[in-house]
C-alpha cells in the first residue's frame, strides 16, 4: 500500500491544481465576457432599465430602435464601407509584404541578411514621430486618399520576425534544393510550394493586420478631412467623444424631446459599439484554430 500512496499524493495535487486552474480561468473569462456581453443586452434594453441598474443578466424592454436609427444613418453606412475597404487592402498589402519579407530574410544566402534584420529592428525602438510622418505624407500627396490609411503602418517589424522565424523552422533548405533541382525558380517555389505550407502563419497574419486595420482611427484622424472618407472607428469616436448623436438629425428623426433625445442617443451608443466589432468577432473563429499554432511556431527561435 506504501508504494501506491506517492502516486495517490500525485493525482490529489493534479486534481486540486486542475480544479483551481478551472476556477481561475472562468473567472478571468466572465470578466472578460460580461462586459461584452452587456453591451449586448443594454443595446436592446430600455435606458431607463439601464440607468436603473435592473439590466444585468437579461435585457429589458427589449428594443431595436437603436439598431434600427444606426442603420438608417448614411454615414454609418458610408464609414462602414470605408473600413472595409481600408481592412480588406491594407490586410492584403501588410500580408503580402510580411510573407514575402519574411521569407527572404529566412533564406541563409540572401546578402547582407543580418544588417536588413538590424536596420528593422532598430525600428522598433527609434521612430520619427508625428511631425515627420505628417510631413512624408503630405509631400506624397496622401492626405485624404486610402494610401495614408494602407502603408505607413504596413509592415509590423514583431510581425515579420515571428513570419521569418516560421519560414526557417518550417521551410527546410533540402525542399527548397529539390525544387531547384526540378527546375522551380525563386518565386515559383514561394508561390507552389511555401505558402500552401504556410497556412497557420498566414492565417495569423491575416487576423492580426485585419484587427489593426479595422480598429484604426488614429491615421484618419490626422490625415483624412473628408467625411465621406472616414473610417467606421472616426465615426463612432465622434459619436462616443463629441456627442455627435445630438446634432445628427437623420439618427433622431421623430424625436421631439430632449429626454428621448438621451434615451436614443444611449441606444445608438450600445449599439454603435456592438456594429463596430461584430466583424472581427465574426471573423475570428474561423481563424482561431491557425492562431495558436503559427504564433507558437514562429514564437520558437530558430
Amino acid at each position: 500500500m506504501r508504494i501506491f500512496q506517492p502516486v495517490i499524493r500525485i493525482l490529489a495535487t493534479d486534481r486540486t491544481f486542475n480544479v483551481f486552474t478551472f476556477i481561475v480561468l472562468t473567472l478571468t473569462l466572465l470578466l472578460v465576457f460580461y462586459p461584452l456581453y452587456f453591451l449586448v443586452i443594454a443595446s436592446v434594453s430600455n435606458p431607463d432599465a439601464v440607468y436603473s441598474g435592473s439590466v444585468w443578466l437579461l435585457p429589458q424592454g427589449l428594443t431595436f430602435e437603436g439598431f434600427n436609427r444606426i442603420f438608417a444613418d448614411d454615414s454609418i453606412l458610408i464609414g462602414y464601407r470605408n473600413s472595409a475597404i481600408y481592412t480588406i487592402v491594407g490586410t492584403f498589402v501588410s500580408v503580402s509584404l510580411t510573407l514575402t519579407a519574411g521569407y527572404a530574410l529566412s533564406r541563409k544566402d540572401l546578402v547582407g541578411r543580418n544588417l536588413i534584420i538590424l536596420f528593422f529592428v532598430v525600428t522598433m525602438f527609434i521612430d520619427g514621430g508625428l511631425i515627420p510622418r505628417y510631413l512624408l505624407i503630405r509631400d506624397l500627396g496622401w492626405f485624404n486618399t486610402i494610401w495614408a490609411m494602407v502603408i505607413p503602418n504596413a509592415v509590423g517589424v514583431w510581425n515579420l520576425i515571428i513570419t521569418r522565424t516560421f519560414f526557417q523552422i518550417t521551410i527546410p533548405d533540402e525542399l527548397r534544393e529539390a525544387a531547384s533541382i526540378d527546375g522551380a525558380s525563386n518565386i515559383a517555389f514561394f508561390l507552389r510550394v511555401v505558402l500552401p505550407l504556410s497556412g497557420p502563419i498566414i492565417a495569423v497574419m491575416v487576423l492580426i493586420h485585419a484587427v489593426g486595420n479595422w480598429n484604426s482611427f488614429f491615421d484618419a484622424l490626422i490625415f483624412i478631412t473628408r467625411e465621406d472618407m472616414y473610417p467606421l472607428q472616426l465615426v463612432l469616436r465622434n459619436i462616443l467623444t463629441q456627442s455627435d448623436v445630438t446634432a445628427n438629425a437623420a439618427m433622431l428623426t421623430g424625436v421631439t424631446s430632449y429626454a428621448d433625445q438621451q434615451r436614443v442617443t444611449e441606444l445608438i451608443k450600445y449599439g454603435m459599439i456592438i456594429v463596430a466589432s461584430a466583424p472581427m468577432i465574426i471573423l475570428y473563429p474561423f481563424l482561431q484554430r491557425y492562431f495558436v499554432k503559427g504564433m507558437m511556431i514562429g514564437a520558437i527561435k530558430g
